[in-house]
């Protein structure tokens, strides 16, 4: 590494070590709940006709104080079967919301701003599109997305992925792991064309059903990649080498495999509209990439501002990023292998 180089990179260490701490503070694992989530699964049946199972958790042997507030002009098709369960109240309903059907219509979850606890949501439109929504306190509602047209289509799916990898605190901390492990911008051009092309195919190929990975493993195997670059970045800062130092691109193309599958179960998650399928893949690929470059773009020019600032570090900072990254990658590979092993009983 040039001498030049070097400080740029130790002033960056600061900021990483900032930054990985808000990482955490996004995890929704670390946030605590009074209960339960609350459950609303709504599924077309017929244009404009839908069957409601709403679950609403019980608390001290009294349900949360959470309502199903439906659009103005839904009507029942049959009366309501209320179940009195242990640990829930069930709800079943059969509505008929009109020809319009639900599309771009919102559903409310009253009293939910009062509480410290998610609704999560499952809808199945009769046109193949299906998704999951998580309604908070500080938004209570849920909205039906209304039918696209292929341009619409586009943009969503676009606006999805740049969100997704931007939002992904996993994935950009891999893309970073990657950055740093790097040592000249020919070698940073293969290493991060090989993750897109490898996150391109397992994506294209999982999304039309050709291979699919179960969710805990595949979340235990992302957790396991960036845990694997912290001990690769050390190394780097400390001189010495390795394959994955020398064959970077390698490691890249391996391991964006495994994230182009998360990426096709976030598409999935997103309502994925069976009649637009080629189209909406594209433009959420093309909106991961444009994250994806955005995120790196970022980081090289806060490496570049941080160079014109002549301060000198201390040696320990140096380590910040591989103890950093790999201390993230610990604690998600403990995490995740739990929900595995729960999973498996």
């Amino acid at each position: 590494m040039s001498g030049s180089r070097r400080p740029a990179r130790l002033r960056l260490c600061c900021l990483l070590a900032w930054l990985v701490p808000v990482w955490l503070a996004t995890l929704p694992a670390l946030q605590a709940h009074e209960a339960r989530p609350a459950y609303l699964e709504l599924t077309e049946i017929a244009p404009g006709q839908y069957t409601v199972l709403w679950r609403t958790p019980v608390l001290a042997g009294r349900p949360l104080p959470l309502a199903l507030t439906l659009p103005e002009g839904v009507k029942n098709l049959r009366e309501p079967i209320i179940q009195e369960l242990t640990d829930s109240r069930l709800e079943r309903r059969w509505i008929d919301a009109g020809p319009g059907g639900l599309a771009g219509k919102r559903i409310t979850f009253t009293g939910l701003q009062f509480t410290i606890t998610d609704v999560l949501a499952r809808v199945q439109l009769q046109d193949g599109r299906s998704w999951t929504i998580i309604a908070r306190p500080a938004e209570p509602w849920i909205e039906i997305t209304a039918a696209l047209s292929g341009w619409q289509v586009a943009g969503e799916y676009i606006v999805q992925g740049i969100r997704h990898i931007l939002f992904g605190p996993d994935h950009l901390l891999f893309v970073l792991g990657l950055l740093l492990i790097v040592r000249d911008a020919w070698t940073l051009v293969k290493t991060i064309t090989a993750f897109t092309v490898a996150h391109s195919l397992t994506l294209t190929a999982a999304t039309l059903g050709y291979v699919s990975i179960p969710g805990p493993p595949l979340e235990a195997a992302i957790a396991l990649s960036i845990l694997f670059l912290g001990p690769e970045i050390l190394r780097r800062w400390r001189g010495e080498t390795s394959f994955t130092l020398r064959h970077p691109w390698v490691v890249a193309f391996a391991f964006g495999l495994l994230h182009g599958f998360g990426f096709a179960g976030a598409l999935s998650s997103a309502g994925l509209p069976q009649s637009d399928i080629p189209i909406a893949l594209f433009c959420f690929n093309v909106g991961v990439e444009i994250g994806q470059l955005c995120f790196v773009g970022l980081v090289l020019a806060l490496v570049r501002a941080i160079h014109l600032i002549t301060v000198s570090w201390p040696r320990w900072v140096q380590l910040l990023p591989g103890y950093a990254i790999g201390s993230m990658g610990a604690f998600w590979t403990i995490e995740r292998m739990d929900v595995l092993v729960r999973s498996l009983h």
